[in-house]
């Protein structure tokens, strides 16, 4: 039985992706990793000492990286409920896996 790869993140398949990167037991696929990347960019390397420690400036040019993140994890997040209910998985097993109730699920990711 051929096992078919997928990323490990939003549920694309290798054929949907192109190329997946390879870790123990688990695989990123492109866009995933731009969305890590962009998560990793949106918090300054200076952030150890908090947002307090920040400028105005700095904080400004954060906002623009935040937002494309929020972006990107919402769109994996869409990804694999869409996966999960492809494959008849209950909006009350979702609910549960995301600490919220089947109606809250349903009514944000249908």
């Amino acid at each position: 039985m051929t096992r078919t790869l997928k990323c490990s993140f939003c549920g694309k398949s290798a054929a949907q992706v192109g190329r997946l990167l390879a870790g123990p037991k688990v695989h990123i696929c492109g866009t995933c990793v731009e969305v890590c990347v962009k998560i990793l960019d949106a918090v300054p390397s200076e952030f150890g000492d908090g947002w307090e420690s920040m400028s105005d400036e700095q904080l400004l040019a954060a906002l623009a990286p935040t937002a494309a993140t929020v972006d990107g994890t919402r769109a994996v997040l869409q990804a694999q409920i869409e996966e999960l209910r492809k494959r008849t998985v209950s909006w009350d097993a979702i609910g549960r896996a995301l600490g919220i109730s089947r109606q809250a699920a349903w009514e944000r990711f249908s």
